[in-house]
């Protein structure tokens, strides 16, 4: 039984009114007019594409399917909906297969009398590999490397078996044409992942043992083979991204490392509860946005675990929620929330249930929540929904998410001096803080207990610390602190850093 959040069309109708002008035929979400208006889009970071604001998960009756869900017509109401945007993965069992089904239906497949080129251009399907190397890697300590396919696999062959499962045969053939709009890095949790999907990646050698996953999708993007694993020079994805449920330090560290702009999006668990735990949209949003990549939101019902399900990692049918809602909280309001998140351009739920019944569609009511302007809630209605949040299961919903942590003071801090004449030149540097509940406001960088310069909060881009020169005149020993500053204007600072006498 459906519970809470009850749509209905005339409903969904006066939502997306304020979408656009503009009206489009969307099948099952009309009233007595022939017409209805069209889904609300957001351009997708540079990428560009317009995207809706709700995607299809990969995930729910899409991997785990239970007896009463039929995941291809799950796919197949997405695309009547409107829906432009396909999650899956090669470690989401038979969701690139179902996907698969679908798309013949929809008339998908490169070469075929029937190919629908047009629609296959308004839409953006992405497919995610968990493994690490494209190239060796083999018993390297720490580092997962997970897939569906073959044991001994690197990334490319996940690369390839995506596109044969969603337009191919399933057994590693595919289309001349073929093509995914997206791959993605599956699921960062630690720095050694990081550096391991980056070996190899700058002055890329062939002969090297061992070539991280990023080289090789650089070359499959552009058709180029500097790793020596695209001799044929094809390409098969337009866009690599990256995806991360756990630690927004880590997914920044990706970020940070990527000087050429190879990561063009960013798929990242953000729900209400977010703030609780070491917040994604203080920490890693804001970066992203800095680099203009496209933001994808995951994890809005935290599997599940807002509603009815443990907190815990779905990995059986029965795990599935098929509700809409729930007493404590209806399912809008958490979609909502996400899709006003700063930064957001996209949020990917995962189905479990579809009827006729509105109330009872988990698909129409999460696509008529998602009808939301950037700024379409208040900071006091956002506020309300975090409370109402905090309340289920004692704000431990977010098992995937790594426990919270207060404002940080800004890290390695260094002061470096230099003689230029009767004057010596000091460089102070530091790496970034990471914000706790609330986002970071400024750096202030203090000399002897005196403030010398607020600096207003940036994302750090790179690997490469901020600095601060100045000038002085004399020889003496001075203390330099970093301190950094919050919108509720808490204040974390760094250890005393000491400035020797100048011999």
């Amino acid at each position: 039984m459906a519970i809470k959040n009850r749509m209905t069309r005339r409903k969904f109708a006066r939502t997306t009114a304020m979408a656009a002008a503009a009206t489009a035929f969307v099948p099952g979400l009309i009233t007595s007019c022939s017409k209805a208006p069209a889904l609300m889009k957001r351009r997708f970071g540079r990428i560009g594409f317009e995207v809706t604001t709700l995607g299809l998960g990969g995930q729910a009756s899409l991997q785990w399917t239970p007896s009463n869900a039929d995941p291809v017509k799950i796919i197949l109401k997405a695309f009547d909906l409107g829906i432009n945007y396909y999650d899956t993965s090669n470690i989401y069992g038979p969701s690139p297969s179902y996907y698969g089904e679908a798309f013949k239906i929809k008339k998908l497949i490169p070469g075929s009398a029937d190919y629908d080129e047009n629609l296959r251009k308004s839409i953006f399907i992405t497919s995610k590999t968990h493994l690490r190397y494209a190239k060796g890697g083999e018993g390297v300590q720490d580092i997962p490397n997970w897939t569906d396919g073959q044991q001994g696999s690197h990334t490319i062959d996940d690369l390839h078996r995506s596109l044969s499962l969603l337009f191919g045969d399933g057994k590693g053939n595919y289309p001349e044409g073929a093509y995914l709009d997206m791959m993605m890095i599956h699921n960062l949790n630690f720095m050694n992942e990081v550096d391991a999907l980056y070996e190899g990646y700058e002055n890329t050698d062939p002969s090297a043992e061992r070539i991280g996953a990023l080289a090789a999708l650089r070359d499959y993007r552009d058709g180029t083979n500097r790793t020596g694993l695209n001799p044929e020079n094809k390409k098969l994805i337009r866009h690599v991204g990256f995806s991360g449920h756990h630690d927004p330090s880590v997914n920044m560290y990706m970020i940070q490392r990527d000087k050429d702009n190879l990561l063009d999006a960013m798929l990242v668990a953000l729900n209400a509860n977010d703030k609780l735990y070491f917040s994604m949209q203080n920490n890693v949003i804001p970066l992203a946005v800095e680099k203009d990549m496209g933001v994808i939101a995951m994890k809005v019902f935290a599997d599940g675990a807002m509603f009815t399900k443990e907190a815990t990692w779905t990995q059986t049918p029965d795990m599935v929620v098929q509700t809409v809602g729930s007493e404590m909280i209806s399912s809008d309001k958490l979609v909502k929330y996400t899709l006003t998140t700063p930064g957001v351009h996209v949020a990917i739920i995962g189905t479990g249930h579809i009827s006729t019944e509105e109330s009872e569609c988990q698909l129409t009511n999460n696509l008529t929540a998602a009808q939301v302007l950037p700024d379409g809630l208040t900071e006091a209605e956002r506020a309300e929904i975090e409370e109402l949040a905090a309340k289920i299961k004692g704000g431990k919903t977010n098992y995937f998410q790594a426990e919270n942590r207060p404002l940080t003071a800004p890290e390695t801090v260094t002061v470096v001096q230099k003689k230029e004449g009767n004057k010596r030149n000091v460089t102070v540097s530091w790496n970034t803080a990471y914000a706790g509940d609330s986002p970071i406001s400024s750096y202030e960088v203090w000399r002897d207990g005196t403030r010398l310069q607020q600096i207003p909060f940036k994302p750090q881009r790179t690997v490469n610390p901020f600095t601060l020169l100045e000038s002085l005149d004399d020889k003496d020993v001075h203390t330099y602190v970093l301190k950094v500053v919050d919108s509720k204007n808490r204040i974390a600072e760094s250890l005393p850093v000491i400035l020797d006498n100048l011999a």
